[in-house]
């Protein structure tokens, strides 16, 4: 049987410097999960997927993530996509010269 289809987000990796990357509603990145497109439809959900894997020249690795409507936004639902809102953990830089 089918699993039932649940919320979801568009997620990659910003080619040039790794961040974890989120697809908002009007195409453009963005490095704060909270501004991300939350898709709550399958075939819309496949579609945006489409349309990020093809910009090859932007980001790497697209896929969907399960996501739930949070009070700001989009929250992610598994800990791996909670890890990836922090940024890299080798050493402070990106998001997390932005949290300290």
């Amino acid at each position: 049987m089918p699993r039932t289809f649940t919320p979801k987000v568009v997620t990659a990796n910003a080619l040039l410097e790794g961040d974890a990357v989120w697809l908002t509603e009007n195409n453009a990145w963005t490095r704060d999960i909270r501004e991300a497109e939350l898709l709550t439809d399958e075939a819309h959900a496949d579609l945006r997927l489409l349309e990020a894997q093809a910009r090859v020249d932007e980001i790497a690795g697209a896929y969907l993530a399960d996501a739930k409507s949070g009070e700001n936004g989009p929250e992610p639902t598994h800990f791996r996509e909670e890890f990836r809102t922090r940024g890299p953990s080798n050493y402070a830089h990106g998001k997390q010269v932005e949290l300290s």
